[in-house]
């Protein structure tokens, strides 16, 4: 789709766009062909220009951005494979990666907010309208008149409460079908004993019905219900985006040559053909071929890794400059990408063991309240030996402790916190991190991409004269390497031009070399130029019989992390720098950020252990990273955050989204979830004092079942405007 034909707002473009892309994007056909993820994009002009790049390539005859999910649907003719469309992305500055179109085949629309929000419509507009007939009744409507407009009312509120209750009455049920109680118990009993009461009322031509109590009660709970559902995310598991990672198919060597075929039909021994620029599609070993690796999506390495025949190769590693053979030794779900998609998947589900304060609040409340309700009918109906003042005397009870307002302490709290943090930069995912945000007393931090950028920086380009770095630049030209890209984008900022070479080849696995004016010049490996030792990121020249010289290379700092590490250690919390990078790369960083402890070399599984280490001593830990190998470590971890620009595994994994650049929000987080958490206490204060006062009144029998619902909808009102107290 062109820009032209999306539609345009002028009060905000980029608004205007996003939406609609999406929209697109959700009535994509199901058989498009191949799926993209873009972890960098974050704007509308991203969009347009992914869009405009794929449409210039010839057989793509559609792409479709999603904003939200960064991703892009591409329809295309058969012969187009992701491998031909990930470098015109990369070339327009947009990082890329394939994900297997059948792992992501769940729903990707948000079927159970729909749902949520169609009861709570329905919900809604009928209290309205028996709120109108009640106006009637209030007004002095007596006799048949008024047991009309209580009959009218009862055929309004009966099938409502029937259709929007469910969502309570399933979860009762499930409750008491396991010999338990939760919170939605007295809530059915509340809300069922209302419409018994009145029912019966209406049946005797009472004067009191209270349908609209029951229906307004329902509202008001399944607006509570709804909120706490929008903090929630409704994303897949990073279980699932880590098996969707997985390249879809692969180039396997057969006698009568090259065949390209689905990975579920490969098999340990396979030969697989893996292309410059390709992932690899399975666990293996070399066997023919040199190139360099680049694993820094899995290990947090940003230095590529020399291959050669016998070199082990894990599944999700790229190769980089040269093509390869290799011999299947896992596949499946026996691959190292496989594995870490076990470790997420166990660590997401024990997050689950944490218990919400709502939870906690409710296993006390739900037991009093069913005692209380029936000591006061029993004691009534023994005092009076009338059945319909007991019953009503119940309802009363049940309905003034019915638990809305509880219901709304969390949710309340959380929309206005995650309110206030999303415009800060922050988007909270999950229904309980801030709770558990507010406990964290460890950070954890990982490298490349998280503290520093993850894009290589020239420190040393004034070491070199203007004829050097025009070689430089004329042999970076020739290798799509991350170091000579970065050489590259450097030296033409600086308005370097490139000298004239012939005979440019780059050799895979060590570097580009060319002739200049008759002499061998190289740019690569310090082994393959003839160069020294540096502890730096390095890639070195060398022009003739001259001496090789490093072109040294340095990860910049992500805007804000000093602010973040200074802010997190000034408020007393223990920071934890943890990466798969090179010792003297992490232990540089550390000394820069003055972060007192740090681990290299961490494989994924060490990043989880070490996190589950220091959960088991007690640690409440706050994991901050963004690649594949943070996945398992941000699901085990109590609480997790990683930025927009992270891979979608990492950003489904963690809880929390930092959707801007820069880290400086992260320290404001940690007081604004500590704030949230006091007000959830005090809400469920003001929750327990409301209880204390109203609940003699109403087993006194000085309240009827509607006076008990007005008040019921007071406490929750006074619920919310403390919440609010957060914006």
């Amino acid at each position: 789709m062109t820009a032209a034909m999306r539609p345009q707002m002028s009060a905000c473009p980029a608004c205007a766009a996003a939406p609609a892309a999406e929209a697109l994007a959700e009535v994509a056909p199901k058989d498009a062909r191949l799926v993209l993820s873009l972890p960098t994009i974050h704007c509308a002009n991203c969009m347009r220009a992914v869009e405009e790049a794929l449409a210039q390539v010839p057989g793509v005859h559609a792409a479709r951005v999603n904003l939200t999910m960064k991703r892009v649907s591409i329809e295309a003719d058969a012969a187009l494979a992701a491998d031909d469309l990930i470098p015109v992305l990369r070339d327009a500055g947009y990082e890329a990666h394939e994900l297997d179109a059948g792992a992501l085949s769940a729903t990707q629309t948000d079927r159970a907010g729909r749902d949520l929000l169609m009861r709570l419509a329905v919900a809604g507009f009928a209290m309205m309208n028996v709120m109108l007939l009640s106006i009637s009744v209030w007004s002095g409507a007596t006799g048949p008149t008024r047991d009309m407009f209580h009959w009218i009312s009862a055929a309004i509120t009966l099938p409502t409460i029937a259709f929007s209750g469910q969502i309570f009455f399933r979860s009762a049920w499930g409750a008491l079908r396991a010999g338990r109680l939760n919170m939605d118990v007295p809530i059915s009993l509340a809300i069922l004993l209302a419409i018994v009461t009145s029912v019966w009322e209406t049946s005797l031509s009472g004067e009191h019905a209270y349908f609209d109590a029951a229906i307004a009660l329902t509202f008001f709970l399944l607006t509570g219900r709804y909120l706490d559902h929008r903090t929630r995310s409704i994303a897949r598991s990073a279980a699932e985006e880590l098996a969707a990672l997985e390249v879809p198919r692969a180039w396997r060597l057969t006698v009568e040559g090259d065949e390209q075929v689905p990975i579920a039909d490969l098999r340990a021994g396979d030969l697989l053909r893996v292309r410059p620029g390709a992932r690899m599609p399975v666990d293996g070993e070399i066997t023919q071929g040199q190139s360099e690796l680049d694993r820094s999506l899995l290990t947090g390495e940003t230095l590529p890794v020399f291959a050669a025949p016998g070199t082990a190769v894990s599944a999700g590693e790229v190769n980089l400059t040269g093509p390869l053979v290799v011999r299947a030794t896992a596949v499946g779900r026996d691959t190292s990408l496989h594995r870490m998609a076990d470790l997420v998947a166990v660590a997401e589900s024990g997050r689950a063991n944490y218990t919400p304060l709502a939870d906690k609040a409710a296993k006390l409340y739900a037991p009093g309240v069913h005692i209380l309700s029936a000591l006061a009918f029993a004691g009534w109906f023994l005092w009076t030996r009338d059945f319909r003042v007991a019953l009503n005397i119940a309802a009363a009870v049940l309905i003034i402790t019915c638990p809305c307002a509880l219901g709304l302490a969390v949710p309340a709290v959380t929309t206005a916190a995650s309110g206030r943090l999303f415009r800060k930069g922050l988007l909270i995912k999950h229904g309980t991190a801030l709770e558990r945000l507010a406990e964290v007393d460890t950070v954890v931090f990982d490298k490349t991409g998280t503290l520093t950028s993850g894009t290589p920086e020239v420190i040393n380009a004034d070491d070199f004269s203007r004829r050097d770095l025009e070689i430089a630049l004329a042999l970076a030209q020739g290798s799509a390497h991350p170091l000579s890209v970065s050489l590259t984008a450097a030296l033409t900022a600086r308005g370097i031009a490139p000298a004239t070479l012939s005979d440019v080849t780059e050799v895979p696995g060590h570097g580009t070399q060319g002739l200049w004016q008759g002499q061998m010049v190289r740019l690569g490996r310090s082994a393959w130029v003839g160069g020294g030792h540096t502890d730096l990121t390095a890639a070195w020249l060398r022009v003739g019989d001259g001496p090789a010289q490093a072109v040294t290379f340095a990860d910049t700092l992500r805007a804000g992390a000093q602010e973040a590490v200074a802010g997190l250690i000034a408020t007393g919390k223990r920071v934890i720098l943890m990466s798969g990078d090179t010792p003297a790369a992490v232990e540089a960083l550390a000394r820069r950020l003055a972060i007192p402890q740090w681990t290299a070399e961490a494989l994924p599984q060490d990043k989880a252990a070490r996190v589950k280490t220091l959960s088991d001593a007690g640690a409440k830990v706050l994991m901050v990273g963004d690649g594949l190998n943070d996945t398992a470590a941000l699901a085990s971890a109590h609480v997790s955050i990683s930025p927009a620009s992270a891979l979608d595994a990492a950003r489904v994994a963690s809880d929390i989204v930092l959707l801007g650049t820069s880290l400086a929000p992260i320290p404001d987080a940690l007081g604004t979830a500590a704030q949230a958490t006091r007000r959830i206490r005090q809400n469920f204060g003001i929750a327990t004092w409301y209880n204390v006062i109203a609940v003699p009144l109403a087993i006194a029998g000085l309240c009827s079942p509607l006076i008990a619902a007005l008040a019921m909808s007071a406490s929750s009102i006074t619920v919310s405007l403390n919440a609010l107290r957060l914006k």
